[in-house]
């Protein structure tokens, strides 16, 4: 009957709706996985000093290695020129120059490979019709702002080429690292509310409820906590005061307040920058242990979220001391960049959780 045919016609509407849902959902999934990959990298090539090994920037030619001797000796000539080769690695040779390249060309190619598993399943997607036009811009603003990011991290990059640095900037390090966890945040969320078929953020009369106000202090805490790592990593201010809780027998080390203006001190101070991190790192430890103790003795919120989140940071606090107490080998420092990210993802998931607890899907 025509009723019947409707009906079947509007269940398989519905159905096709949904599988584009949670294929776009999967998607955005496997390119978080992809952004995590490379901030690991990322924290890899700096701790190794590998990051000021390509003096190009050459997004279409860099795709492709050295073919030749002829191209790995101009190559290895133009490291020669900046201070990090004759301060640092002078006399290693060309394959020690090879050590450091391929570890940096690793960490550009990954990055050219998300911007084609962006840009591609985008333009499927929106072939499909899969993507209604709020989230077809919104893609579109963070297929740009993937774009910005490499800009910024040849930006940094070239710091280090300065006559008198052997390193990039602190500052730049940072601007690049936050500029990647806010597209990795953006794409998550974006994720979890195609997975759960729901738009925006909702709330009682427009008001959030407590929970969600407690984790997003946690995902600002985590994230100003990850931006303080940064400067630590930025002046590798890890590679001193390697001792806990107390640096150099005092809660607060000497010289805490030794540059003028003060807030230099925040971002260019070793010991006041080592010592923030710390502190804010606790200070976040013992936020969200308090936040995920209350909700889960409440009985309210995504459980599941917020154990996970719980235990994430408790990991990642106890890595951080071990790495300090080893003197950030690479192995451990990078696995503890690694869990920066794994951890805001912890609190994003648990705000995102809270935030659409009894909402049904769209479709």
């Amino acid at each position: 009957m025509p009723f019947d045919v409707d009906q079947t016609g509007f269940g398989r509407a519905a159905l096709r709706a949904q599988r584009d849902r949670l294929g776009v959902a999967i998607w955005l999934f496997a390119l978080c996985g992809m952004i995590l990959v490379m901030v690991t990298l990322g924290g890899a090539t700096r701790l190794t000093g590998s990051g000021l090994s390509i003096m190009e920037w050459a997004p279409l030619r860099g795709t492709l290695p050295p073919l030749s001797e002829r191209e790995w000796q101009r190559l290895y000539s133009l490291y020669q020129q900046i201070p990090q080769y004759s301060l640092v690695n002078h006399g290693f040779g060309l394959e020690g120059f090879k050590g450091i390249f391929w570890l940096e060309w690793t960490h550009r190619l990954w990055g050219r490979l998300i911007g084609f598993a962006f840009l591609v399943p985008l333009v499927w997607f929106a072939w499909r019709g899969a993507i209604g036009r709020h989230l077809g811009l919104r893609l579109l603003g963070l297929l740009a702002l993937g774009g910005l990011q490499g800009a910024v991290g040849w930006f940094m990059v070239a710091s280090g080429f300065a006559a008198d640095s052997t390193a990039v900037s602190p500052y730049r390090l940072v601007i690049h690292l936050s500029l990647a966890l806010t597209l990795y945040a953006a794409i998550l969320w974006t994720a979890l509310s195609a997975w759960r078929g729901v738009r925006g953020v909702p709330g009682t009369g427009g008001q959030p409820g407590p929970l969600q106000i407690r984790l997003r202090w946690v995902c600002a805490a985590v994230a100003l906590t990850i931006i303080a790592g940064g400067f630590v990593a930025g002046m590798k201010a890890g590679l001193t005061y390697n001792t806990y809780p107390l640096m150099d027998g005092r809660l607060v080390p000497d010289g805490y307040l030794a540059l003028a203006p003060f807030w230099r001190n925040w971002t260019e101070n070793i010991a006041a920058v080592q010592f923030n991190h710390r502190l804010l790192a606790t200070m976040t430890a013992l936020l969200t242990l308090s936040v995920t103790g209350w909700a889960l003795y409440r009985g309210g919120g995504p459980r599941r979220a917020l154990v996970a989140l719980g235990i994430a940071v408790m990991a990642q606090y106890v890595m951080g001391v071990v790495t300090l107490l080893w003197v950030v080998p690479v192995s451990l420092g990078t696995l503890h960049q690694a869990m920066a990210v794994l951890v805001l993802t912890a609190a994003l998931v648990a705000l995102h959780g809270s935030a659409y607890a009894g909402l049904r899907p769209r479709g």
